[in-house]
């Protein structure tokens, strides 16, 4: 029984460690990319699950090397002990941190080789890119999202260039409309970072994190997060209207009762606890807002 239990707790360990509830950040934009792509050309399943195995292995190194990182700088005893801060409770050491790094990374790198010897180097450059920033996010003398340029470098790395990308490997080519049809999902994603970094503002401003709300301040930052909800929705009907998209693609918009309720949620969240559920439930709707996203642009290729 002892060793059941200590397994079961080293496997919750590893799903803290990854962070299940930031996956969909990966997932999305591929699903919707893809979904995109399945209008144009006859759809390779193959390429496909590997594009999705690659940016799920890339994003949760990226998560991993987060959480390195973070131990590494020191300062654990005034952080808030989240769940997924597994060094700093113990439950699994830096050398098992790092190599799940290590293999995550490998797994994102040998899909995308793969990719690669399929539909040619522009998604070459896009694997480079997206490994250079996941590592460089978190490490480095001066990481990236320590610096100011964390948001916009989520909103286009998590936005256009996942969901362009995934529309090229199918198509191997590049139009605009995939390009358009990202933005909502870039704003959903953003907004994802943003409710951490309003959680982590007090924290953040110690150690002298730049973000837009150590920046602007938690009340811009609230407003700053209403802006991004709602951009997402403005831009999905924008660009439904115009021809971008399928009308189908408005299905998204089935996940409006969610994210008034986060809106409202944030703006009376005063205690990091409640911000973090403003956080996991922001992810929730990026996940439920995506998925409601591309199932209306596979419903469109399924049924016309």
């Amino acid at each position: 029984m002892a060793l059941a239990t200590s397994a079961l707790t080293y496997s919750k360990a590893w799903l803290w460690a990854i962070r299940p509830f930031s996956l969909s950040a990966a997932a999305v934009p591929v699903l919707v990319g893809s979904a995109l792509a399945a209008q144009e050309v006859v759809f390779d399943w193959l390429l496909f699950s590997f594009v999705l195995a690659g940016s799920l292995g890339i994003q949760i190194g990226t998560n991993l090397t987060d959480e390195y990182m973070d131990h590494l700088r020191g300062g654990g005893e005034t952080k808030f002990p989240a769940p997924h801060k597994v060094l700093q409770r113990g439950l699994l050491t830096e050398r098992e941190v790092l190599l799940g790094c290590i293999v995550s990374f490998a797994v994102g790198i040998g899909t995308g080789l793969y990719i690669v010897s399929q539909v040619g180097w522009p998604i070459l450059a896009v694997g480079l890119a997206s490994v250079f920033v996941a590592v460089f996010y978190s490490a480095g003398p001066r990481p990236l999202g320590d610096t100011g340029v964390g948001e916009a470098t989520v909103f286009f790395f998590m936005g256009p260039l996942m969901v362009v990308a995934s529309h090229y490997v199918q198509t191997e080519e590049l139009t605009w409309p995939p390009f358009w049809a990202s933005i909502p999902v870039a704003f959903l994603v953003t907004a994802i970072l943003q409710t951490n970094n309003m959680r982590d503002v007090e924290e953040d401003r110690r150690s002298g994190k730049r973000t837009l709300v150590t920046m602007l301040g938690p009340g811009p930052g609230r407003w700053t997060y209403l802006g991004m909800l709602g951009s997402s929705y403005v831009s999905l009907v924008v660009i439904a209207a115009t021809g971008v998209v399928p009308v189908a693609a408005l299905a998204g918009l089935g996940s409006l009762p969610w994210a008034g309720a986060l809106v409202a949620r944030s703006w009376k969240a005063r205690e990091r606890r409640e911000m973090s559920m403003v956080l996991v439930g922001t992810a929730k709707l990026h996940a439920r807002a995506g998925l409601l996203y591309a199932a209306g642009l596979t419903g469109h290729v399924v049924f016309s």
